[in-house]
């Protein structure tokens, strides 16, 4: 397929609200401004997510405002004793009051209550996330300090509309590889992050009702030592102009087609067989860990499927480079929301 790469900054969104350019872009090089947006306030959702992890445990820091709804809230997943914690703090209609950041790389974000305290600072070579939660899992105290430092020179950015509402938008950037230097105490239990390797998920845009999504992402380093990593995604919006596949290897981005999850329909825990047809991905994915939640509220729907696994196989980078891993770390997901 055609992809179109955005090489020209600008402003993501034209005079009546819709998007400037639809395509790829490996920096976030266009202007997100939440005063352009012409389409009703109510809808427009912004986040920011992280994921730091491994084979054994990892942790994942959200904070959220999402107009009707904010949220500021943390998981656990333990996978080697298929443990999972979880806490989260919900505010109505914050309506932007929360000032989230219209750039990734600038700006700070603070979420300050008595059940929960986040931060999520800017630094030009690092992020750096705090957390204090007083009662978590049973009166036990949740602490966090890390830094999360950027190791690759390239990033996966796509601005897509949505074919059936032309004033709604997705515009997100993943930022592979982020190597983090910190510690996770939950109680009188001590979890170092050093040298671990996750993800930055920032989304910005106005969506439509009703949705479902795949996602998947790697970070960290091959057997030989190499940083490698690799954002999938597909499911939603328009992607005429662009995937949102890519490959990070030693530090640089490559452009990937079309991508196929390969879920099996037994289930979630089955091995899932990653392809596209041009042959460039060939991996299985071999689940340790399912996350099953479904908040079903009628109107609002909260359904995602994320399941932590290991990967092994081959994505093939220039149409002929090989990448071959063996028992990668990684995530895939299908989430079905209505929101």
């Amino acid at each position: 397929m055609k992809q179109f790469e955005i090489t020209e900054k600008g402003n993501l969104l034209d005079q009546q609200g819709r998007v400037a350019q639809a395509g790829y872009a490996k920096d976030l090089i266009l202007q997100y401004d939440r005063q352009m947006v012409q389409a009703s306030k109510l809808r427009i959702k912004e986040w920011d997510y992280y994921f730091v992890g491994n084979k054994d445990f990892g942790v994942s820091m959200t904070i959220a405002d999402n107009s009707y709804m904010g949220l500021a809230g943390v998981e656990f997943y333990d996978f080697a004793n298929q443990k999972q914690l979880d806490f989260r703090h919900v505010s109505i209609l914050p309506l932007g009051k929360m000032n989230m950041p219209t750039d990734s790389r600038t700006g700070d974000i603070i979420y300050e209550h008595r059940k929960i305290q986040m931060s999520m600072k800017s630094y030009q070579t690092h992020k750096e996330i705090s957390c204090s939660i007083p009662n978590f899992d049973g009166g036990k105290t949740f602490e966090l300090d890390v830094k999360l430092y950027y190791r690759n020179e390239d990033s996966m950015v796509i601005a897509t509309p949505f074919a059936e509402k032309e004033k709604a938008f997705y515009y997100n950037q993943k930022v592979n590889n982020l190597e983090a230097e910190g510690v996770l105490k939950i109680g009188d239990e001590a979890y170092d992050l050093m040298n671990m390797q996750g993800v930055l998920d920032w989304g910005r845009g106005v969506w439509t009702y009703n949705n479902t999504w795949y996602w998947s992402s790697a970070s960290g380093r091959l057997e030989d030592g190499t940083l490698f990593g690799f954002n999938l995604g597909y499911g939603f919006s328009d992607r005429s102009m662009a995937t949102e596949n890519m490959v990070f290897y030693k530090g640089k981005a490559y452009k990937l087609n079309d991508v196929d999850f390969g879920v099996s329909d037994s289930g979630y825990m089955d091995p899932w067989h990653f392809t596209s047809s041009d042959k460039a991905v060939n991996m299985t994915f071999q689940p340790i860990h399912h996350k099953d939640v479904d908040i079903n509220l009628g109107v609002f729907r909260h359904n995602p499927n994320q399941v932590f696994g290991l990967f092994s196989g081959y994505i093939k980078i220039n149409g002929e480079e090989k990448i071959e891993m063996n028992d990668f770390f990684g995530f895939a997901e299908k989430v079905h929301n209505k929101w």
